[in-house]
């Protein structure tokens, strides 16, 4: 249940190699054992892209990829933090100071996210120290959330070593908040997904308040997640957070055009909500409030009724005061849309029609073309990583994450799917160095996983 706290399991680590493998690094590292582990998933989200922080409900599963931490609780203040790949290098900091550089989006400093939150949440004056040594499957910049995975870990990680409990949903929401330290204006989908998930059923997220229900996927076909090889860090760009500022402006403008108190709104939700229409409706208002030229500043302050200096003051956010356009009905079209494809992916999982596979293929196609666009978040390796899949035999193909990079995620007949994987490795990964170096990562089915858990050694 979502009101529960996330479980603690207790295992026999002669049973669980990479536990053991953890435990021994830890030891030779610190010099004692790790007292528990956490552990939170990484995520591929099916459908429902950039819609999360509108609003809308989206539809990821957890993948079995995820952050493992080993912890021990210290009487100092300090918490150490190590990684079991060599590249990532160590950090220690005190815990009643820390400091979260936005301008270099480190390990560490996700960590440190997670350990503030909940920090903050509880007003720890004294919050205990702590040496933890990470290791990670998801495969970094990839758009399965590895970044969001290491904020739910390390939060659940001080909420253990601190003798606190919440529930999953607070745990999300408390650490989809403390993220947006590093700069990241997320909507929720990847901290949810990680607390909230469960084996064998992907799930529809929903937001405010944050729920979780069952969706069970068609027994005959498998989810392959394929990387491009581009990588994208999310709150080391800008465009993500441009998105989320055009969603806001487009917001604004069409509550205002409606009468509406725009001041208040701040995502495209809440202009449906508050003319209590469908999502089929709200794409015929874009189309007549809003022109696919690109708007200026001085354009938007205008149709607003405010100066330039408002704008950017009481509007804009940092990171977008020097953005010299904005484009309003394109990213309008793609969240409107996206919202009623989820919807309707939903109704055919549960409808289970004999062309299921077919059907949710075709929306995962369409939610592509919309994202690279009405959103324009692909990129050439995406658009041709799909091509190929389509050609091989999936019913459906979509960049899945941020994009602007990352991976696909493929829905691909149970009977086709070795051919299948043969032939995207031959056709993508094959006839590139540097895609052959991390083919073996790159090309993998998964099915959903379960949510964030805690380990102790039994």
């Amino acid at each position: 249940m979502a009101t529960d706290a996330p479980s603690t399991l207790r295992v026999q680590l002669v049973e669980q190699p990479r536990l053991q493998k953890l435990k021994e690094m830890f030891l030779s590292k610190f010099g004692t054992a790790p007292e528990f582990y956490v552990r939170a998933p990484g995520r591929v989200n099916l459908i429902g892209e950039h819609i999360d922080y509108c609003g809308y409900a989206v539809l990821p599963m957890a993948i079995e990829q995820d952050i493992l931490i080993a912890v021990k609780p210290v009487k100092s203040q300090v918490v150490q933090l190590a990684n079991t790949d060599s590249s990532y290098l160590d950090f220690s900091t005190n815990v009643n100071n820390i400091q979260i550089n936005k301008t270099k989006p480190q390990w560490h400093n996700y960590f440190l996210c997670g350990l503030k939150g909940i920090q903050e949440h509880f007003g720890l004056n004294n919050p205990t120290g702590m040496n933890c040594l990470l290791d990670g499957t998801i495969p970094p910049s990839s758009g399965l959330s590895s970044s969001s995975a290491l904020v739910c870990c390390a939060g659940l990680v001080t909420l253990k070593a601190n003798g606190k409990t919440l529930s999953k949903v607070e745990l999300a929401e408390i650490c989809t908040k403390s993220e947006r330290y590093i700069g990241t204006e997320g909507g929720g989908m990847d901290q949810s997904i990680s607390f909230l998930a469960e084996e064998g059923t992907a799930k529809l997220i929903e937001f405010s308040p944050l729920r979780a229900t069952d969706v069970k996927l068609p027994s005959g076909a498998a989810f392959v997640i394929a990387h491009s090889c581009v990588e994208m860090n999310k709150a080391a760009t800008s465009h993500y957070n441009i998105r989320v500022m055009e969603c806001r402006l487009a917001t604004k403008l069409l509550a205002k055009s409606k009468g509406l108190d725009w001041k208040e709104m701040s995502r495209l939700h809440d202009v449906q909500t508050g003319l209590g229409v469908s999502l089929a409706e709200m794409l015929t208002v874009v189309e007549a409030v809003l022109h696919p030229e690109p708007y200026s500043g001085e354009e938007i302050s205008k149709c607003l009724g405010i100066s330039l200096e408002e704008l950017r003051s009481q509007v804009l956010s940092q990171n977008t005061q020097d953005v010299s356009t904005f484009k309003l009905y394109q990213r309008a079209k793609h969240v409107y849309s996206e919202a009623a494809r989820v919807l309707e992916f939903k109704k055919i999982c549960n409808e289970a029609p004999a062309d299921a596979i077919q059907l949710l293929g075709e929306l995962m196609n369409q939610s592509h073309i919309s994202c690279r666009e009405m959103y324009e978040c692909s990129c050439p390796e995406l658009d041709r990583l799909v091509d190929i899949c389509l050609q091989f035999g999936a019913t459906g193909s979509r960049l899945t994450g941020a994009g602007w990079g990352g991976c696909t995620v493929s829905m691909v007949p149970t009977d086709k799917l070795n051919t299948f994987m043969k032939n995207v490795k031959k056709a993508y990964y094959q006839t590139n160095v540097q895609r052959l170096a991390l083919e073996n990562n790159s090309l993998f089915a998964t099915k959903p996983g379960s949510g964030a858990l805690v380990f102790v050694e039994a």
